[in-house]
């Protein structure tokens, strides 16, 4: 369970990132059964080089797709970041053939959190403040409407 931190690891067991509400997550090694069960809010970056992560993931509630730009930026950041902090031979074997490795990692986003992350991106384009912004967000995604 994450409630906002980031963390990289280098493989978890059975439900990992159960009923996670927030933050993020690099995952550089294999994972057990029920991943992301109950996953509410933050974002999982799973790298999959078995192919097998759909079969191991709880996809009730979750979107599950590749890297986009963005999170390929991402990942390089935390996996340099990793790195440094660790000497991780796992984070530096990735690094060093990131092009490859990249195309087998998986992102793991609830469907809600992105729906409310995408409802805040359209309330900040039409320059609205944070409180008109997190109204519009909840109109958007919990009451299924839009401001004109």
């Amino acid at each position: 369970r994450n409630s906002g931190v980031t963390a990289v690891v280098e493989g978890v067991g059975d439900h990992g990132c159960e009923y996670m509400t927030g933050g993020r997550v690099l995952i550089l090694g294999p994972v057990g059964r029920n991943f992301g069960a109950g996953m509410s809010g933050g974002v999982a970056y799973v790298l999959d080089e078995a192919g097998d992560f759909a079969e191991r993931c709880s996809t009730g509630n979750v979107s599950l797709r590749r890297l986009d730009a963005t999170g390929r930026e991402v990942v390089r950041d935390l996996a340099e970041r990793h790195l440094a902090l660790t000497g991780s031979a796992r984070a530096k074997q990735v690094l060093n053939d990131f092009e490859s490795y990249a195309k087998r990692f998986m992102v793991l986003v609830p469907t809600d959190y992105e729906r409310i992350m995408e409802a805040l991106e359209d309330a900040r384009s039409r320059q609205l403040s944070e409180d008109e912004g997190l109204l519009y967000a909840f109109n958007a995604v919990v009451l299924n409407k839009k401001a004109g």
